[in-house]
This record gives structure tokens, C-alpha cells and sequence, in this order.
């Protein structure tokens, strides 16, 4: 349930609304937007007089929400949430490149990429330290070395962050990293994500290989009961019947995705196609769909990369799409 606020109402009776629904057992959500302010009501609403809410003198309307997901519902939120991340914003009209190898692979590799990438206008590099893979005798990555590598990485370049999570039990290491990714995988580990939503960590949801976009915001609304507002939601792509692709990136889930939620949306070709020389025409669409940011492989020598080099870009792909998906976004601005 969410009730409007009229325009320039006394706090003092919005305090006493909010503590007597607090009473209820019902908490609340108080989102504060230019032109109106939203009471989202989260808990069991059954028994709340819809009524009795509308009759006071400091509510313009009220209505009940059928969504499960509440927090990261855009009637609860009504203007685009924008993340910012060391300086670096997403969302609200703010577009993020985030770029850098499937893994880590060594100190001199990662300092090489980040570089690059930076020159190319990246402004967020990722890099896998912990890696899930699906053939145990696959490399699972540097870990805790990874991490290190990384930070040495931002130091130099100045850039946050992104590195993938397997287990909360591994929070303590990333207690320097700016963004925590969730991947595919674990999308739906429940345990992890009230664990992440402890932390004021700004996190990247990847969407499921064969989950709903209601699921995606069911996991993202996980976090949120847990206090952590900081999501970037991720589209990488879904697993269907087609071959001749890893996987079959659903853009469509972009504006739905921005209709459902006010949490900024990003998109990863790189995994989605899982094909280097589609990853630039699915960017390009990305950006062009309202994407707010672009996740993509980059790796200085893809035929020897240990990790995904079919998908990977080499900093001078990386550069040609990153001036593609900024002309694209000077064109859709216009």
C-alpha cells in the first residue's frame, strides 16, 4: 500500500501517521521526490482501513500495491533511484561503463586492462577474483590475491570496483570493494542476499540464466528489507531454446524493468551472447534502449585468457564500441 502526501504538509502529523502505522507492525518507506512525497507501507496491510488513510487531511490518495516486490517498486519510489558509486553515478539519466577481464589473472594483466579501458572511457573495472565455474577443474580464480590486485588497480587509476561474491562468509575481503556483484548463479541465495542487505555495499544483481524479472525484483526487494538501497539491477542474458548463442540477451527487459522498478538497469553482452563479435551491435542496442550502464569482457590476450576469452574484447575492440555506445547515446539523447 503507498499514500501520496499532500504538497507542504506539517511534519508533525506525518510523524504521528508513521508512528501509529509503526504501532500496526507495519513499516514505512518514505520516498521524497520533487513535486510529491510517497508513504510506502510494508508489512501485512490487510487490516488497515484504506478509508480511514484517506480521510486525513495531509493524504492526497492511497493505493494498494498487488506486486510483491514493494521496496524496489517504482509506485513506492516514483523517481529513478541514482546510485553513485566513489563519484561515479548511475542511474537518472547517468550511463556507467564497466569494463575489465572475466578474471583476474595477474597484477600485471589487471593494471594493463585497467589502463586501457579507463583511456577508453570506462568509468567502473571489473574483475572476477572468486569464479564460479561450471566444471570443477575449471580456474576458479586468485581470490583474496585477486582482490589485492584489484585494489592496486583502483589506486592507480582511480576507478571503483566490481568483483563477484560466492559466499557471505568472504564479506570481510570485500570490505574495500566498491561494488559487490551477485552473479547468475546465485541470484536466488537468499541467505546471501539478507547478508549483503546488512551492508551499505552498492551491489549488482545479475539476473538468473531462467528467472522472471519478478524474481530478479523479488531477490533485489531481499536486500532492500535488509536496510541496503544501493542495487544495480543486470540483464545478462536468459537461457532458451537457441544454440547458436551462450545465452539470448532479453532487452526487453530494460524498459519493463525501469516501468517496474526505480532501480537503475545495466546490461552485460559480453555474457549474454557469449560471441566477441556480437557483444558491440548488443551494446549498441542496449544503450539505445535506455540501458544505464554496459558490463562488458575486456582482456588484453582473449586466445589466452583462462576465463570466457571468447566473449572478451581486446582494448581496442573495447575502445571502437565505447566511442559506438556514446554516439549511440548522443543520438537517442537528441
Amino acid at each position: 500500500m503507498i499514500a501520496v502526501l499532500r504538497r507542504d504538509v506539517p511534519q508533525a502529523q506525518v510523524d504521528n501517521l508513521i508512528a501509529w502505522l509503526n504501532e500496526q507492525n507495519i513499516q514505512v518507506h518514505v520516498s521524497k521526490g520533487e513535486y510529491q512525497t510517497v508513504l510506502g507501507f510494508i508489512g501485512d496491510t490487510t487490516n488497515i482501513d484504506i478509508e480511514l488513510i484517506e480521510g486525513l487531511d495531509i493524504i492526497q490518495n492511497v493505493t494498494r500495491i498487488t506486486e510483491p516486490f514493494k521496496s524496489a517498486n517504482r509506485k513506492f519510489h516514483p523517481e529513478n533511484t541514482v546510485v553513485d558509486i566513489g563519484g561515479v553515478k548511475i542511474g537518472g539519466g547517468n550511463f556507467a561503463l564497466i569494463a575489465g577481464p572475466c578474471s583476474v589473472e595477474s597484477e600485471e594483466q589487471i593494471l594493463g586492462i585497467a589502463h586501457a579501458v579507463k583511456a577508453s572511457g570506462a568509468t567502473l573495472l571489473r574483475g572476477g577474483a572468486f569464479k564460479p565455474r561450471t566444471s570443477p577443474y575449471d580456474f576458479q580464480g586468485l581470490k583474496a590475491e585477486g582482490i589485492d590486485f584489484l585494489l592496486e588497480a583502483k589506486e592507480e587509476t582511480g576507478m571503483p570496483i566490481v568483483t563477484e561474491i560466492m559466499n557471505a562468509n568472504h564479506l570481510s575481503l570485500f570490505e574495500n570493494v566498491d561494488v559487490i556483484q551477485v552473479g547468475a548463479r546465485n541470484m536466488q541465495n537468499f541467505e546471501l542476499l539478507k547478508e549483503l542487505g546488512k551492508t551499505n555495499k552498492t551491489i549488482l544483481l545479475k539476473r538468473g540464466l531462467a528467472n522472471t524479472l519478478k524474481e530478479l525484483l523479488m531477490s533485489a526487494e531481499y536486500i532492500m528489507a535488509g536496510g541496503n538501497e544501493n542495487i544495480i539491477l543486470c540483464e545478462r542474458g536468459i537461457r532458451t531454446f537457441e544454440t547458436y548463442t551462450r545465452n539470448t540477451l532479453d532487452l526487453s527487459a530494460v524498459p519493463m524493468l525501469k516501468e517496474l522498478s526505480h532501480l537503475p538497469v545495466v546490461v552485460d553482452p559480453s555474457h549474454a551472447s557469449g560471441i566477441s563479435r556480437l557483444v558491440k551491435p548488443m551494446a549498441l542496442a542496449a544503450a539505445a534502449c535506455g540501458a544505464d550502464g554496459l558490463m562488458i569482457e575486456v582482456h588484453n590476450d582473449p586466445k589466452r585468457a583462462l576465463c570466457d576469452g571468447a566473449q572478451s574484447l581486446t582494448p581496442e575492440q573495447f575502445d571502437d564500441v565505447a566511442k559506438a555506445v556514446f554516439a549511440v547515446r548522443k543520438a537517442v539523447e537528441l
